[in-house]
């Protein structure tokens, strides 16, 4: 529900003049403070060109606040991307990201070793009054990805698969204000695979799978959506009325259900994990809740047109 943070490649990639939503996510309330992230984005297609392909533009906003401290971290991203269409049902696409973020921390929420001499309060910390760690930093963030999408010739099997590289000019995240602070955030590398297969003219199934890796951490999350359309005239385009449901696993962490409906271009859905980890004994199974909201505006004179080429649904 928020492809503009999977790939920037997917900027422009869905059927229709121009699309817009937002998500909010809250997770751990049982474990701490919670967290939450908000976030919005925007895209559309910018011109066509005489070879078939087209450029697109887009722009994504999103906010984390997490823990004791209110570690806040803020990102405003712009999106291009680049389109070709390979005949009728392949195409192919190429999209960057760049923007600012600012990191910030409330430090007085916080407490530290050296605030304690045998167990009694001394009056600050030294990381408080800026010797060690500040309240705030900012700096740029360049992504980078790539997609390719097909179906077969009667479109009841289609795919979409992406790469991505985030954080490619590895800035300096560091709250830290030593000299010497010079490790910069290290790059993330994504990988999507989403499938589509049409059953018959009402139900579908969409297995999905994303991979991330940044330094030593790994996530892997597969599962699938089914989707049955229930209205007078089904049809696989975002202007039927469908509703979805879905089952999903995320490595060794969680497994989540998802479920929402869609009408007249408008999707809704919601998503629910349930921790496996070893901080389920914290947690009691709670982990995060996740409401989003999705609008595509049709093409005019063409409300219940379809896509030949698959959209990615991840």
């Amino acid at each position: 529900m928020a492809p503009l943070v999977v790939n920037p490649a997917f900027t422009g990639m869905f059927d229709g003049t121009a699309r817009a939503g937002g998500i909010y996510r809250s997770q751990w309330g049982s474990v701490t403070v919670p967290y939450v992230t908000m976030g919005a984005h925007a895209d559309m297609p910018l011109y066509a060109d005489q070879s078939g392909g087209y450029m697109a533009a887009g722009l994504q906003v999103f906010n984390d606040k997490a823990g004791d401290g209110n570690l806040q971290n803020f990102t405003g991203l712009l999106s291009l991307a680049y389109h070709k269409t390979m005949g009728e049902r392949n195409e192919i696409a190429v999209g960057m990201q760049g923007g600012y973020a600012q990191k910030s921390i409330d430090l007085s929420k916080l407490y530290f070793g050296d605030e304690f001499i045998n167990g009694t309060a001394s009056g600050g910390s030294s990381a408080e009054y800026g010797l060690g760690v500040g309240n705030q930093v900012s700096y740029f963030l360049i992504n980078a990805g790539v997609s390719y999408a097909g179906s077969n010739s009667d479109g009841s099997f289609g795919y979409v698969i992406g790469l991505g590289a985030n954080n490619i000019n590895q800035p300096n995240d560091a709250l830290l204000k030593k000299q010497n602070s010079d490790v910069g955030l290290d790059m993330r590398f994504t990988g999507q695979l989403g499938l589509t297969v049409k059953t018959n003219d009402r139900f579908s199934l969409r297995p999905a799978l994303l991979f991330q890796s940044q330094s030593s951490a790994t996530e892997v999350i597969g599962g699938n959506e089914f989707m049955y359309y229930v209205g007078n005239e089904p049809g696989y385009n975002n202007f039927s009325t469908a509703v979805f449901l879905g089952g999903w696993y995320r490595s060794g962490d969680a497994v989540m259900i998802t479920g929402g409906v869609e009408f007249k271009g408008v999707r809704i859905g919601l998503g629910y994990d349930y921790n496996i980890s070893s901080l389920n004994s914290a947690s009691n199974g709670n982990g995060g809740f996740e409401i989003a909201l999705r609008y595509i505006a049709p093409y005019p004179l063409k409300f219940a047109g379809k896509r030949v080429v698959p959209c990615q649904r991840f």
